[in-house]
């Protein structure tokens, strides 16, 4: 609004003061582009008319979740892929590269390839071009070599934990992964370690995933720039 008074960290710093917070100038830096940005969203909102009768929206009754089925194992979902043609390793196993996980699945049941040679070439691939997409936060090179390993040992000994048994995978930097950082993107948090794993990491650890990266997002999960760069995304 072209009236509206300069918002600057010094407004940032006096607010704070109303909502019992503390932040760094880093993060006032960070967040008062998109404090300027709400201005008009403030605004708009306060020329919807509202009735006094009208009731607050200040609860939420998740009625339609159902606890029991939410705490239930994750094998509650189960998959099969009898209906899914087992395809034939390409002489080069790069040209599996963006294959659905279905056929990976299937290559890594008939050990026609293993887990640790598909987590060898994803990370290889990783290496060779994020320096042009800018889309790595931190690889996790040593926890996927060694759960690769593990996983193919479980297949070698006739345990399948099913379709994502030995397949890679990607975490966006907003999920945390123990012995990692979790960066949210944001260089204010670019050393924050979360010493745990989030339900969606153990989650995928159990049906046998392998993590290969924590990969970009835009900070705080705004947009696509974060403290390394602009990632590139070519979809």
């Amino acid at each position: 609004m072209a009236d509206t008074p300069e918002i600057n960290n010094t407004t940032l710093s006096e607010a704070e003061k109303l909502a019992g917070l503390a932040f760094t100038e880093d993060e006032r830096n960070l967040m008062r582009k998109g404090v300027i940005e709400r201005v008009d969203d403030y605004a708009k909102l306060r020329q919807i008319p509202l009735d006094n009768s009208v009731v607050p929206a200040l609860q939420f009754v998740p009625q339609s979740f159902d606890t029991a089925q939410d705490k239930s194992p994750i094998a509650r979902f189960p998959i099969s892929l009898d209906h899914i043609p087992v395809p034939q390793r390409p002489s080069t196993l790069e040209e599996v590269a963006f294959w659905p996980v279905t056929q990976l699945a299937q290559l890594l049941r008939t050990r026609q390839v293993t887990s640790v040679e598909l987590t060898k070439m994803y990370l290889a691939r990783l290496k060779r071009y994020d320096r042009q997409l800018q889309c790595v936060i931190t690889l996790t090179e040593d926890r996927a070599l060694a759960q690769a390993k593990k996983m193919d040992e479980e297949m070698d000994n006739g345990r399948y934990r099913g379709p994502l048994h030995g397949i890679p995978w990607g975490a966006k930097d907003l999920i945390a992964v123990k012995g990692y950082p979790t960066t949210w993107g944001a260089a204010p948090f670019a050393d924050q370690i979360i010493d745990e794993n989030a339900a969606v990491v153990q989650r995928l650890d159990e049906a046998g995933a392998v993590l290969v990266a924590k990969l970009t997002m835009g900070a705080l999960a705004w947009g696509d720039v974060w403290f390394g760069g602009q990632t590139k995304n070519p979809w």
